[in-house]
């Protein structure tokens, strides 16, 4: 999708669920990697997460918009646009927006968390780890005895 089409479909989408128009840009950042999109508050400007559209389609995109045009209207009416505040939630209910984005599929945790396990070669009891320790300088809390790992 286009810039200037972007554009359009978040004018269209403000003036047809919210009834008010959509005075400033609306743009794809490449850059936003655990979001949809965002509403900046200094610039008043929607930066759009172009993975969403690509993955999802236009209509996870316009759930988006929707979402960012909640923060949108809410800040400039000087009213509650955070996640936490009432008139967010109750303007996200009236235009069927999502509170979050679906996860993009290839983001899902990727990394596999492994775990490291060791052994007191005193005492037998077992720890479990997500990082690696140094066994010449730790031993075991319950006996002071020697670690030795195990996988």
């Amino acid at each position: 999708m286009e810039q200037n089409k972007l554009q359009q479909l978040v004018e269209h989408i403000s003036l047809r669920f919210f009834g008010k128009p959509f005075k400033h840009q609306a743009v794809f950042n490449p850059r936003l990697r655990t979001t949809g999109g965002r509403y900046l508050l200094r610039t008043h400007n929607i930066e759009l997460n172009p993975k969403y559209y690509e993955a999802f389609g236009e209509e996870e995109l316009i759930a988006i918009i929707k979402h960012e045009l909640c923060h949108y209207h809410l800040h400039l009416e000087g009213k509650g646009y955070r996640h936490r505040d009432h008139d967010f939630r109750v303007l996200l209910k009236q235009v069927e927006a999502p509170r979050f984005c679906k996860p993009l599929p290839n983001e899902l945790r990727k990394k596999s968390i492994s775990i490291h396990i060791y052994i007191c070669t005193a005492c037998g009891i077992q720890y479990k780890r997500r990082k690696r320790i140094n066994t010449q300088r730790y031993v075991c809390g319950r006996c002071q005895g020697r670690l030795k790992k195990l996988k």
